[in-house]
């Protein structure tokens, strides 16, 4: 049993919902993410999503972009990034972590070293946002065949026929976009979210995590009302853009918001 269905098995054992922060590897400086991952653990996270910096995340609004940019500035890539999660396992080999980001970096390393090296490291899942289930049968069956579980993205505009396909496709949970938009875009509306949330539950068990929308304890709690996991990532990498010129707060400031986001749901 991979550690992604066994978090969830446990959060619906216990009738909770998973609270998965984004945060992006590299972001202020290197030195600070590990410490960070572990900080949000303690804070109550279930699963992380940490981002492989790129330089054209065209999924991204612009809090998340200049995230990258930060990393990139200490040319941190996609090996360091799997670096991290290996350090990161030296103290919790529990808490899943998938890696998050765009198929170039990924093609440069080569599929299969990738999917060994990540696998080696201790890497749960792969979300590759421009690399669409329809182009990635090959890909996903190489990862699969790793144990990397494959995360797709749905949207308010993915048709029935699409949506079927993304969740034959899928593993590990499916990640639903509330918005139509970039990153840190548009306001939230959780009734339409849970019209496709209910429509997508009738297609798949995976469990159901919504992302793109949520800035607080209060957006939070209502996603967890209707969804299986609440993914927070710009109101999280604002904070770290706050605090960049001070980067020894980080882990204490970041993860006191996503402590307040557990709060909120398991109230």
């Amino acid at each position: 049993m991979s550690r992604l269905q066994k978090r969830f098995e446990a959060l619906g054992a216990e009738q909770r919902k998973a609270l998965i922060p984004y945060i992006t590897a590299g972001d202020p400086n290197p030195q600070v993410t590990v410490p960070l991952m572990h900080a949000l653990v303690k804070a109550g996270a279930d699963v992380i999503e940490l981002g492989v910096p790129f330089s054209d995340p065209m999924a991204d609004g612009p809090v998340i972009q200049l995230a990258c940019e930060r990393a990139l500035v200490h040319k941190v890539r996609l090996l360091d990034v799997i670096d991290m999660v290996a350090e990161f396992r030296t103290q919790d080999n529990e808490t899943p972590v998938v890696l998050m980001g765009y198929l170039n970096p990924i093609e440069a390393i080569g599929y299969e070293p990738f999917a060994s090296a990540a696998v080696a490291a201790g890497v749960d899942g792969v979300l590759t946002v421009d690399l669409p289930p329809e182009e990635a049968l090959e890909t996903s069956q190489l990862f699969q065949e790793k144990g990397l579980d494959t995360i797709y993205l749905m949207s308010p505009a993915t048709s029935t026929t699409r949506l079927q396909q993304i969740c034959e496709c899928g593993s590990g949970y499916l990640y639903y976009v509330s918005v139509k938009g970039v990153t840190g875009s548009a306001a939230l509306n959780v009734n339409e979210v849970a019209d496709k949330i209910n429509q997508v539950r009738g297609m798949t068990r995976l469990p159901l995590a919504v992302g793109f929308g949520i800035r607080d304890p209060e957006s939070a709690k209502a996603i967890a009302e209707v969804a299986d996991g609440v993914i927070v990532g710009s109101v999280l990498v604002n904070r770290i853009a706050e605090l960049a010129e001070s980067p020894e707060r980080i882990p204490e400031q970041v993860s006191q918001l996503i402590a307040n986001m557990r709060e909120a749901m398991d109230a």
